[in-house]
């Protein structure tokens, strides 16, 4: 009888395994003098689940290396491109040909026109933007790609006059002309508007402790939309749901958001507040851990933005501060500067077995619950923070199968189980604010076959076996016809 319900288990890991990952991504930044050969970063990116790969230029021999990899690539025409580009059409052609069409093995997806371009102040650059990525648009509609390749253009956060509460997000009025010329061209040729949200400066702007579980993903009490009476439960949704909302007040609801740069530093200068390790882990980890549960924002509920963390690798020759030369998820020598999670190896869904006749060894199996102590705050923090990422909650909602026990600390403990379960198994994805721990022993090892003691979970159980008997009956009859 088990055979039907493995099966359809099986199903359901492998698709959940197949169509969660293209949405990952990762920056590719060649401000440095000691990055290994593009060769060896293919393979370093076909050993992980990162999909697409965003260059600030069109580097050839990047494009070359990830030629018939599957990986989609992102390239850039500089800033110093755009007058050119605005008005040549000619010079347009000549890029396209040179940095698309003559790489037909690479699966070039995205071209960005320049980077933070309305934030340099400089009027005839801005001028000229809108123009550049019309004359692009062209060449590539010459070159039979115009559905193949989008054309897009990267914006600071700052773009935005006003984003909290997210429901007022507005695109700052001294931009609002171009903004409509630029999102009336994207709106025109279906492709993206690219924003950097950075939750890691919103915390250095505010570095209180709720602030900091508000960024890394991590439990916290959340913020409410005076708005919309929405409670935010991370910076990262927030401030994606702003750009969400100064689209829809322009009238643009249409257009999709691409996260083109996010990202923590691991190490920074002694006054910096916030690099460090664990946080760039947490964040990092956390991030992917959400675009993976599907869950997306308040304001575009069901699918997970298309996001580029930043940063591949670490850029030695970046002026600023420390953290500017310290975003990087692997080192030169490829090895991984912190583990979130994104390695094929830790992700691949093992071949389903048998049930064992004996308990599993306690090294191959793992639960997250709540610390002996925890309080009723931190439990419900938890809590909220675990059913607010996706996860089913329903069980534990009244008249559930898991609402009984009625108790905050029963509730709690299944809603971070659950949690755990649905990420990476990462031990970061059992830390809630170190509320939480993992555990060899199973915590519902218990019998359920004993109606008078666990009424609720033998009805569930019987629930369970009274269907799998059906569709074992109905599936063995349609075989037989």
């Amino acid at each position: 009888m088990a055979i039907s319900i493995l099966i359809l288990l099986c199903l359901l890991q492998s698709f959940n395994f197949a169509s969660s990952q293209s949405f990952i991504g990762v920056n590719y930044g060649q401000v440095a003098d000691n990055l290994p050969p593009p060769s060896a970063t293919a393979k370093l990116l076909q050993s992980t689940a990162v999909q697409k790969v965003r260059l600030y230029g069109a580097d050839p021999a990047i494009i070359k290396a990830l030629a018939d990899t599957g990986i989609g690539i992102v390239i850039g025409a500089a800033n110093g491109d755009i007058p050119a580009l605005a008005s040549d059409p000619n010079f347009a052609t000549q890029w396209v040909n040179s940095n698309v069409l003559a790489y037909p093995s690479s699966k070039i997806i995205l071209i960005t026109v320049g980077n933070e371009v309305l934030l340099s102040n400089d009027q005839n650059l801005i001028s000229q933007l809108l123009p550049a990525m019309q004359n692009m648009q062209k060449a590539l509609t010459s070159a039979s790609l115009g559905g193949k390749v989008k054309v897009s253009t990267v914006h600071s956060m700052a773009i935005l006059s006003q984003s909290d509460p997210p429901s007022s997000g507005l695109f700052s009025p001294a931009y609002q002309d171009t903004m409509k010329g630029l999102l009336q061209f994207q709106k025109d040729n279906g492709s993206p508007i690219a924003v950097n949200p950075y939750p890691f400066f919103a915390y250095q702007s505010d570095p209180r402790p709720e602030t900091l579980a508000f960024c890394l993903f991590q439990p916290n009490s959340g913020r409410v939309d005076s708005g919309n009476g929405i409670k935010y439960m991370n910076m990262f949704d927030a401030q994606v749901d702003a750009v969400r909302s100064a689209l829809n007040a322009m009238g643009f609801n249409d257009i999709e958001i691409l996260v083109a740069e996010t990202g923590w530093p691991y190490k920074g200068d002694s006054n910096e507040v916030g690099p460090s390790v664990e946080n760039a882990r947490a964040y990092n980890g956390n991030l992917i851990s959400r675009l993976r549960s599907m869950v997306g924002t308040p304001l575009m509920p069901g699918k997970s933005v298309d996001t580029y963390i930043f940063a591949l690798y670490d850029e030695d020759l970046k002026p600023g501060p420390g953290s500017e030369r310290s975003f990087g998820l692997f080192k030169p020598d490829l090895s991984m500067t912190y583990d979130i999670g994104l390695s094929k190896s830790s992700l691949t869904p093992s071949t389903p077995k048998p049930p064992a006749t004996s308990s599993p060894s306690p090294a191959t199996v793992g639960w997250c619950v709540p610390k002996t102590g925890a309080s009723d705050t931190q439990l419900q923090a938890s809590l909220d923070y675990a059913c607010g990422q996706g996860i089913d909650c329903g069980p534990i909602q009244p008249g559930g199968a898991c609402f009984i026990p009625d108790t905050l600390a029963s509730h709690a403990a299944y809603a971070i189980n659950l949690y755990y379960q649905a990420s990476a198994k990462n031990p970061w994805n059992c830390d809630f604010s170190e509320t939480a721990a993992l555990t060899s022993k199973n915590p519902s090892k218990i019998s359920i076959l004993t109606p008078t003691l666990f009424p609720f979970m033998y009805t569930k159980f019987m629930q369970l076996l009274t269907l799998e008997m059906t569709t074992s009956r109905f599936l063995f009859e349609h075989l037989l016809t």
